[in-house]
């Protein structure tokens, strides 16, 4: 069956607007243009429009979502498998997000006792979960199950300041690093306070402090894709020169 941008936009629930955007940038270019100048879609549209629909509900921008559907490699199949587990841990945090909403009206009705550090267990645990799943096996193998247990009791054990604090620390780490990266130099002043700061990062979650860990986790942004394009983002090479920096600021 085949779909004018109109058909397409009202079953899907885009704008043709969205639709005719997305033919330029090619991420969903039409199947053809008919005798009258219409874009004309057919199955393969329809199914590329839904896997770009699905990526966007999880968050991710369209840029990178054009890279991904886009490439030679693209399996559409294991995508979604990708989607239904990513849906599935959203459902499940949500569930943890309603329980805590209703244990705290609950709370405030005065039918039960809901302490501070239960009000945010939604949210680290969420932490957590998100952990386990995208490199909850590479750290386990690396630093040991016992290791990364402590790390997440101390996370569920955390305050709501001390989560804030996590945040704060995460976003200084990133913004220091990012004025030291222009230095050029691993060894400067401020890509030192940057290696610093991220060990401060680092002991909101460990137990304790070893700076051969923190050597190996430098490491592992620069040899993992899913680190390293967290860091490498904005700047190209930003995972790279952090792993030097550490490097300096261990002694290694």
């Amino acid at each position: 069956m085949e779909y004018t941008v109109q058909k397409l936009g009202e079953m899907a629930g885009v704008s043709t607007r969205t639709l005719r955007y997305y033919d330029e940038i090619g991420i969903l270019k039409p199947a053809r243009i008919n005798s009258s100048g219409y874009r004309i879609y057919g199955q393969q549209e329809v199914d590329r429009l839904q896997q770009i629909l699905f990526y966007k509900e999880l968050g991710i921008k369209l840029e990178t979502i054009n890279k991904i559907v886009t490439s030679p490699t693209f399996d559409g199949a294991k995508a979604l498998t990708e989607h239904r587990s990513q849906l599935l841990d959203k459902r499940t945090q949500l569930d943890i997000l309603i329980a805590n909403v209703e244990k705290t009206i609950s709370s405030k009705e005065g039918n039960m006792t809901m302490t501070n550090n239960e009000k945010f267990e939604g949210f680290k645990q969420k932490l957590i979960d998100q952990n386990e799943k995208n490199f909850g096996e590479e750290i386990r193998e690396k630093y040991g199950d016992d290791t990364v247990n402590k790390s997440n009791v101390k996370v569920k054990n955390m305050t709501q300041g001390q989560h804030e604090e996590v945040k704060r620390l995460s976003e200084e780490v990133k913004t220091t690093l990012a004025e030291a990266f222009q230095t050029g130099d691993p060894s400067s002043d401020l890509a030192q306070k940057a290696a610093n700061l991220h060990k401060q990062w680092l002991m909101c979650y460990w137990s304790e402090y070893s700076k051969e860990a923190h050597e190996s986790l430098a490491q592992m942004y620069v040899d993992d894709e899913r680190f390293t394009m967290y860091y490498d983002k904005e700047v190209p090479g930003t995972a790279e020169f952090l792993r030097d920096a550490i490097y300096v600021f261990t002694g290694k």
